[in-house]
């Protein structure tokens, strides 16, 4: 597998857009959905190409799945925070979307290198979407649950950063256990 390519802000400086709110420079958000990509790129880094669709007891999906659900949840939630967004890769949604399984897939799912691309070229243009727009309040607050209720842009990234560090620890337990 090829090394992934890093987004950190020394390496992305041209990328970086700075978002101005209240007259302060905030990027700590935009770093942090920078940070949780690069762990996940991490993760599959060492992720064994022919351990992509294995299912291991005890774990409810794929590494390919992880993988799709990680790229189409952040078009998905970006949508949300930015009503004119328009989802890259919008025929990957019904494959990866919450509830989804690879069960019933067919033979239209994206190659390890297809997904990896995607993953890689996300973040620059997340960025971009986003630049000027973390404050946006939101036109309907979107709730988890009764837990957490998000009303702006940049609560949607924070949330979107969590989230994907939280697949990229499942897509490090499932190397562990195929490595086995």
């Amino acid at each position: 597998m090829n090394k992934f390519e890093c987004f950190c802000s020394s390496c992305i400086s041209d990328k970086v857009l700075v978002v101005e709110k209240e007259g302060l420079i905030d990027i700590e958000t935009l770093k942090q959905l920078n940070l949780a990509r690069m762990y996940t790129l991490g993760r599959l880094e060492s992720s064994k190409d022919e351990a992509w669709d294995i299912k291991p007891n005890g774990f409810n999906n794929t590494i390919r799945w992880n993988v799709g659900h990680i790229f189409v949840s952040m078009e998905v939630l970006v949508q949300k925070a930015l009503a004119d967004y328009q989802p890259v890769r919008p025929e990957w949604i019904p494959l990866f979307v919450t509830g989804s399984s690879p069960e019933g897939w067919g033979e239209n799912v994206p190659s390890n290198e297809e997904l990896l691309a995607a993953l890689k070229e996300q973040p620059a243009r997340i960025m971009e979407a986003l630049e000027g727009n973390l404050g946006n309040v939101l036109a309907e607050p979107m709730s988890i649950g009764p837990m957490h209720t998000m009303e702006t842009a940049e609560a949607i990234v924070q949330f979107a950063a969590w989230h994907e560090g939280v697949h990229a620890g499942i897509i490090h337990g499932l190397n562990c256990v195929t490595a086995e």
